[in-house]
C-alpha cells in the first residue's frame, strides 16, 4: 500500500511539475529571444513581466471555444489532446535520478520513439478535420518531415544502444559514468539533435505552421483551450526533448559535487534554452530544402556511424 501510495505521489509530482515548468517556459522564450534580439520583452504585468502568463492564461480559459461548422467535429476536438498526452505519457520512462522516475522499461528508448511516433497523428487529423486547405497542407507537411525523420532520429542513436548494450534509459545513464556519449557519438548526436527538432516542429523547422506561407498550419481553425493545448504541447515537447537528450548523450543525472536531480534539470534547461536559441538565431528552409537535406545528407550520416560505431563496439577475433 505504501509503495502504491510512493508511486502515486512520484507521478503526480513529475506531471505537476512538467506542466508549471512548461507553462513557465512560455514567459521564459518570451524573455530569452528579447535578451538575444536585443529588446526588453514581456516587463509590464508582474514583476519583470511574469504575469503575462497568467494574463494569458486567463484570456485562453475564457475566449471562446469555436468549432467551424464545416470541421468533422469529432476528430476536431480530440486531435489536439493526441499531441499533449503523448508528451506527458512519455516522461514515465525518463530516469530523472536514482530512485526518481515513474518506471523503468528495459525497452525506454524504443516506448519513447514510439510515443514521439505517434504524436503526428495530432497533427495530421488536425489539419484534416479542420476542413480548410491551409490546415490540410499543414497537416500533409507534419506527415512528410515528421515520418522522414523519425528515421535519421531511430538511426542515430543506434550508436548509443551499441554503446550501452541496451535499451534502458537508466542503463543508458549508468553506462556513460565512464565518459559520456556526446564524445564517441558526436555525428549521432548532431544527427538526433536536428531530427528531434524537426520532430518537435520547432523552429527553424516549424514548416506544418508556417504564419508566412500558411496561415497558422495545422491549427489555423482552432482557439481557446484547443489551441491552448497545441501551445503548452508543444513546451512539454520541449522540456521531454531536452530531457532524453540530456539522458543519451550527456550523462543524465552524472556529475560531481551538486545533487543528481539538480545535474539532470540544469542539462535539461541547457538544452530548453538551446531549443529557444535557434528559434531566434536560424531562418526557415524551403520545405524541399529540409526533405533533400534529410534524405541525401543525414540519412548516409546515419548510416556510416553506424557502420563506424558497430566496428569499433565489435570485440576483436
Amino acid at each position: 500500500m505504501n509503495a502504491e501510495l510512493g508511486e502515486a505521489a512520484d507521478i503526480a509530482g513529475i506531471l505537476i511539475a512538467v506542466i508549471v515548468v512548461a507553462a513557465l517556459l512560455i514567459w521564459v522564450e518570451r524573455r530569452l529571444l528579447a535578451v538575444w534580439q536585443d529588446r526588453l520583452g514581456p516587463n509590464r504585468v508582474g514583476p519583470l513581466g511574469l504575469m503575462q502568463v497568467v494574463a494569458d492564461m486567463i484570456k485562453m480559459f475564457f475566449k471562446e471555444d469555436w468549432i467551424p461548422p464545416f470541421a468533422d467535429k469529432p476528430i476536431f476536438v480530440i486531435a489536439p489532446t493526441i499531441v499533449f498526452m503523448t508528451a506527458l505519457a512519455a516522461f514515465a520512462v525518463i530516469p530523472f535520478a536514482p530512485g526518481v522516475g515513474i518506471i523503468d522499461f528495459n525497452f525506454g528508448l524504443l516506448y519513447f520513439l514510439a510515443l514521439s511516433s505517434l504524436s503526428v497523428y495530432s497533427i495530421v487529423l488536425a489539419g484534416y478535420a479542420s476542413n480548410n486547405k491551409y490546415s490540410l497542407l499543414g497537416g500533409l507537411r507534419a506527415a512528410a518531415q515528421t515520418v522522414s525523420y523519425e528515421v535519421f532520429m531511430g538511426i542515430s542513436i543506434m550508436g548509443v544502444v551499441m554503446l550501452a548494450g541496451t535499451f534502458d534509459l537508466r542503463e543508458i545513464v549508468e553506462a556513460q559514468r565512464g565518459g559520456w556519449f556526446i564524445v564517441p557519438q558526436f555525428l549521432g548526436f548532431v544527427i538526433f539533435l536536428i531530427a528531434i527538432v524537426a520532430e518537435s516542429r520547432r523552429g527553424p523547422l516549424d514548416l506544418p505552421e508556417a504564419e508566412q506561407e500558411l496561415v497558422a498550419g495545422f491549427h489555423t481553425e482552432y482557439s481557446g483551450m484547443k489551441f491552448g493545448m497545441f501551445f503548452v504541447g508543444e513546451y512539454v515537447a520541449i522540456i521531454l526533448n531536452s530531457a532524453i537528450i540530456a539522458t543519451l548523450f550527456f550523462g543524465g543525472w552524472l556529475g560531481p559535487w551538486l545533487p543528481p536531480l539538480a545535474w539532470f534539470c540544469l542539462k535539461t534547461g541547457i538544452g530548453v534554452m538551446f531549443f529557444i536559441l535557434i528559434r531566434g538565431a536560424l531562418p526557415r528552409p524551403r520545405y524541399d530544402q529540409l526533405m533533400a537535406f534529410g534524405w541525401k545528407i543525414l540519412l548516409p550520416a546515419g548510416l556510416l556511424n553506424l557502420v563506424i560505431t558497430g566496428a569499433l563496439a565489435l570485440p576483436p577475433g
